[in-house]
């Protein structure tokens, strides 16, 4: 059975989604991408309701293209004052360095899952497309997104979460390779070992299932999207290639070491939010090691880190910054989001 193309059941006119990215964008990188005729992504898991409604709002007035909200669907855990007194002992030295008193650091998750309170404010939209990370919601919460007609894709990285997605309702499957920039999606087992590059994973799961897949992960060039289409890929999901463009929200310093010859070495790491993620190697990397246990569960290892971020920051580093990004940042550049996801698509 031959697999509808993506873009077919997403209303696009090109078969590139833009890979949303909660802390480096907002609505406008969104607004640019469906505009130019790919799917804009906005990210939600970091947003408030009163920010959401209004970045929902901004997008429905500003373009009549379809567009995707993303959500996380994790569970978060209870705090834990000894894992994250732990945490904050080995943060010592740096917090004495700057000057931060770490009893006035204020903890919490950071990023809230998908909940019945988001999706109350989403239907007000009905935006055509949801994706999720971490899996799928709850049977009522998914249900509740299909009553509007949206569209559901979710992040699989194997072909055992691929299968589960469409056992439970995905209409389309991100098939995200190791390459990607960000959080890893995996669910279903943590082991990283599983896990592998895009165009290995990408043809193992469009033969495993029925639904749309599309391909994830070091994809910056139009001969990445040409390959990805050509191992049966119905999309592709981009992220890292739009990190420089002007409707991005990426921080002077991520940009400024996006630039230089840091950007070729990326490690996957858990210092910044508990969960695996790929970015930049940095100071903290380095010291701590990229994936160091002494980590509080996801998401709650950032909290710890915000000061020591802000005060990295004001001083034009990004030592203790998340830089994330995907193993191929060959492509970036400070062009227009349009421009470049036309070129990605073949338009121009």
């Amino acid at each position: 059975m031959t697999k509808p193309h993506l873009p077919n059941i997403t209303g696009t006119e090109l078969p590139v989604i833009q890979a949303p990215m909660a802390g480096v964008q907002d609505s406008a990188l969104a607004i640019a991408v469906s505009q130019a005729g790919g799917l804009g992504s906005l990210p939600c898991a970091m947003l408030n309701a009163q920010t959401l409604r209004a970045e929902l709002a901004r997008i429905r007035s500003q373009t009549d293209r379809p567009f995707n909200v993303n959500c996380f669907c994790h569970s978060t855990p209870p705090p834990n004052e000894a894992r994250e007194a732990a945490w904050r002992a080995l943060l010592s030295p740096y917090f004495e360095a700057f000057g931060i008193d770490p009893g006035t650091i204020v903890s919490g998750a950071g990023r809230a899952p998908f909940s019945a309170d988001t999706a109350a404010i989403m239907e007000e939209f009905r935006p055509p497309v949801v994706s999720f990370h971490f899996g799928l919601p709850q049977p009522a919460l998914l249900e509740k997104v299909k009553s509007w007609g949206a569209t559901v894709i979710s992040s699989a990285t194997t072909v055992e979460e691929a299968l589960w997605l469409e056992a439970h309702g995905a209409d389309g499957i991100i098939a995200q390779g190791l390459e990607a920039g960000g959080h890893r999606g995996h669910f279903l087992a943590a082991d990283i070992q599983q896990q592998m590059g895009t165009f290995a994973l990408l043809p193992q799961v469009v033969a495993a299932v029925r639904v749309p897949v599309i391909a994830a992960g070091g994809i910056v060039d139009r001969q990445g999207v040409v390959a990805a289409l050509a191992l049966g890929a119905s999309a592709v999901q981009v992220g890292t290639a739009y990190l420089l463009c002007p409707e991005a929200t990426t921080s002077a310093v991520h940009r400024a070491i996006l630039r230089s010859d840091a950007a070729r070495h990326t490690a996957l790491t858990n210092l910044f939010s508990g969960g695996i993620a790929r970015g930049i190697v940095n100071r903290l990397m380095r010291e701590l090691g990229p994936l160091n246990p002494a980590a509080p569960d996801f998401p709650r290892a950032s909290g710890a880190l915000a000061p020591l971020r802000a005060a990295a920051e004001a001083q034009h580093s990004g030592d203790f910054s998340p830089l994330w990004a995907g193993q191929n940042t060959s492509a970036c550049r400070a062009i227009a989001a349009a421009a470049l996801t036309r070129e990605l698509g073949g338009a121009d």
